[in-house]
């Protein structure tokens, strides 16, 4: 099938889900089948190139960051909204913003993709710029052990034409061979090496030695200086420090605007707006369930993503738990993956004053058990994540409330909320 008719039917596919409530990848699949170069053919003539933002932890989030940035300097930027991380996710945010003779208006795309789906996306579209993140051991099950990651990683890395945005205090990606067969200039970001230890690779996680992330500083570095309480950055960059305070909260996220910082200097370069970039990273708001707040009678119900050990470290130790109650939520669909074992690698001692209100998700009694082993008082539990979520409410209808969950038990608890307040619609 070819266009227009394949772009029409795919609209049409979209249409007909989003009425039904369905997912938001299901169009994109479609379409994948019908006409497999639809993406290709939206993406290539964009002005600006492509963007693709990789890495284990914090790829949704910095994306967004990313999009607010550049569009202060007056791009019109594609993005896949939603975290449809998939090539099909991709396909299917395309399809919510080409004419029907599949043409996109935008000057660039920032594309969040999937370690594995990167791989494939990059061999039929070479980006322009690209910044990887990290790499955390994350869904055991698909992609094994954590160096098969970086290789993932490295293939965006060399696909990439012309700038490559590393984290230099992860110890894989800031490796001499990890950007030894790129042809693109390579630049960094990281933390000082006062906060090294506030932001473990997954090596030092496990015991390694700090100081050996602060490795090899490339082409025009830009560093996380200092950090005040849960939002507040000291950003440098060309010998200038820069105090932002943002309304995105915890450590993670910082680290995060650091490394869209440094993206958006890449793609600018002497364009740059410094002053508008650092308004619109001061005013970006949480992605949906990354830190999202949502209002239930007067008391914030905050919603963090918890996916690895990493993850939920970092999670953890973001949060004061003081004056919240605190509720876990774990699944283990393939989104989630499939291995939870990595749950008896976070340290819970943080909960251990107010313990934990509610355990909830198909792994509700596995999360239990393992905050019984840490000595943390868990008052309920409940499977089903519908009727544990309300329960969570009805019985602290006074006190803030704070939901750790995996991707899927996210889904499902934003689709709960909005049954009874407002969530923002995310497509």
């Amino acid at each position: 099938m070819k266009l227009p008719y394949s772009v029409v039917a795919g609209k049409t596919i979209q249409h007909l889900a989003r009425l039904r409530g369905g997912g938001s990848a299901l169009p994109g699949l479609v379409i994948e089948k019908i006409d497999p170069g639809f993406v290709e053919r939206a993406l290539i003539s964009l002005p600006r190139g492509v963007v693709v933002i990789s890495g284990t932890n914090g790829k949704t989030t910095t994306t967004k960051m990313v999009v607010e940035l550049l569009e202060s300097q007056g791009l019109k930027v594609f993005t896949n909204r939603t975290g449809s991380n998939f090539v099909r996710g991709v396909a299917a945010a395309l399809l919510s913003e080409v004419d029907n003779k599949g043409r996109l208006d935008a000057d660039i795309a920032i594309l969040e993709l999937d370690e594995a789906h990167a791989v494939h996306f990059v061999r039929a579209i070479k980006p322009t710029y690209s910044l990887l993140l990290n790499v955390m051991r994350d869904q055991l099950d698909r992609f094994g052990e954590i160096d098969t990651t970086a290789k993932l990683l490295q293939s965006v890395a060399n696909a990439t034409t012309g700038t490559v945005v590393l984290n230099r205090d992860d110890p894989r990606l800031s490796s001499t061979t990890f950007t030894e067969d790129s042809s693109a200039l390579i630049t960094t970001y990281g933390v000082s090496a006062a906060l090294s230890r506030r932001f473990p690779s997954d090596d030092t996680m496990r015991g390694g030695d700090a100081e050996t992330q602060t490795a090899t500083i490339f082409h025009d570095d830009t560093t996380l200086i200092d950090i005040d309480g849960e939002s507040s950055a000291i950003i440098g960059y060309k010998n200038k420090t820069h105090n932002v305070a943002l309304e995105l909260r915890g450590i993670y996220n910082i680290q995060n605007a650091v490394g869209a910082v440094a993206l958006c200097r890449a793609i600018m370069m002497t364009e740059l707006d410094e002053a508008a970039m650092l308004v619109a990273l001061a005013h970006v708001k949480p992605a949906f369930g990354r830190g999202e707040s949502i209002t239930i009678e007067g008391q914030p119900v905050e919603l963090v993503l918890v996916k690895n050990p990493s993850g939920f470290r970092l999670g953890l130790s973001s949060f004061s738990p003081d004056d919240y109650v605190t509720m876990i939520a774990i699944n283990d669909s393939y989104a989630d993956g499939r291995d939870m074992s990595w749950l008896w690698d976070v340290d819970f001692d943080s909960l251990s004053t107010h313990g934990v209100a509610m355990t909830s998700g198909v792994r509700a009694y596995d999360m239990a058990l393992r905050l019984q082993y840490d000595e943390i008082a868990v008052h309920a539990t409940e499977t089903n994540t519908a009727k544990a979520l309300h329960s969570f409410i009805d019985s602290h209808p006074d006190k803030p409330k704070r939901i750790y969950c995996s991707y899927t038990a996210m889904l499902a608890i934003r689709r709960e909320l909005s049954k009874i307040t407002t969530v923002e619609v995310v497509r």
